[in-house]
């Protein structure tokens, strides 16, 4: 897989494709029909499927006092494209000259000079170009002009509606477990482990620290169960794990995200990247009165995590 970075990235002499069209952000299960609709379709005519995504989201450029935290950085929403069913990415340069192509030259430009697009899907609500006037029937009608099929696929499960937005939404209140259901996996952040202040291993229950960066969404603060995993070496480890700024200590911290991998104080992770994912909610965040106050909830908080892991 390959992610282009602009339209003079795409190759040459790339052939005709099946092509699908959207943020992508979270890659939720709504993300994941359109993939699986575009590999079908384009395994019975033998076509590649390239995705096209737009870097930064639209938002951020449009209105971006109003631009989501992301679910995903690019690459890792092209890996999960990958995974849904995309052979390469087209993570398309988004700022005001491409936000005021009418939607005619978004398809001329990107799907028929660019992709050389035979059939293009995308989600039913699916809207492009200046002000967003293009919608499915725009496309359908282009295709009509420039000879490739289009179609649009309902972004549901039923009465649930999927979106990014929703997801975003179930994060900022805590709820992990509903995240997941709409990504169709436990959502989960990646960074690079920095030395903290060491008041966890200190206390017995040393934590791998991950700064949050205020660009990509992160769980309400509060403490959950879920899995660590090393990126170099794939290892997956149970957590207990804490979002926020630790208001028990004085001073004021950086929000970060620390995993305590259970019955583990031997793990030296400083500098190396890891994804943490969240499975459940064990409660909110708390400023106890003493420190050994806070050590007994730290040993409720992780047999709550291993029950629920059934580690």
């Amino acid at each position: 897989m390959q992610i282009w970075r602009s339209l003079d990235d795409i190759p040459a002499d790339l052939g005709p494709t099946a092509v699908v069209v959207g943020n992508f952000d979270g890659v939720h299960l709504g993300h994941q029909q359109v993939l699986a609709r575009a590999r079908s379709l384009a395994d019975e005519r033998g076509l590649p499927v390239v995705a096209v995504t737009f870097e930064p989201h639209p938002m951020a450029v449009l209105r971006p006092e109003h631009a989501p935290t992301m679910l995903t950085t690019v690459e890792r929403r092209a890996e999960l494209l990958a995974e849904a069913g995309a052979d390469d990415v087209l993570a398309l340069p988004f700022d005001r000259d491409v936000a005021g192509w009418p939607p005619e030259d978004f398809v001329r430009r990107v799907l028929v000079d660019g992709l050389r697009a035979a059939l293009v899907v995308v989600g039913a609500n699916f809207r492009f170009g200046h002000r967003a006037a293009g919608a499915v029937g725009t496309l359908v009608a282009e295709g009509a002009k420039h000879g490739f099929d289009a179609e649009g696929i309902a972004l549901d499960g039923g009465p649930m509606v999927w979106s990014s937005t929703y997801v975003r939404t179930c994060l900022a209140a805590g709820d992990v477990a509903g995240a997941a259901e709409a990504l169709g996996r436990p959502y989960a952040v990646r960074g690079v482990v920095v030395q903290g202040d060491q008041r966890g291993r200190e206390l017995g229950y040393p934590t791998a620290n991950v700064p949050t960066d205020g660009l990509t969404a992160a769980p309400a603060d509060g403490v959950y169960a879920g899995r660590l995993r090393r990126l170099d070496t794939g290892e997956i480890h149970p957590a207990a794990i804490s979002v926020g700024t630790n208001p028990t200590f004085d001073g004021v911290r950086a929000r970060r995200v620390e995993s305590y991998v259970l019955d583990r104080t031997d793990l030296e992770l400083y500098g190396v990247e890891v994804e943490v994912s969240f499975v459940d909610r064990l409660r909110g965040m708390v400023a106890f009165d003493s420190v050994d106050a806070l050590v007994v909830q730290m040993e409720a908080d992780v047999d709550r995590a291993r029950e629920i892991l059934g580690a």
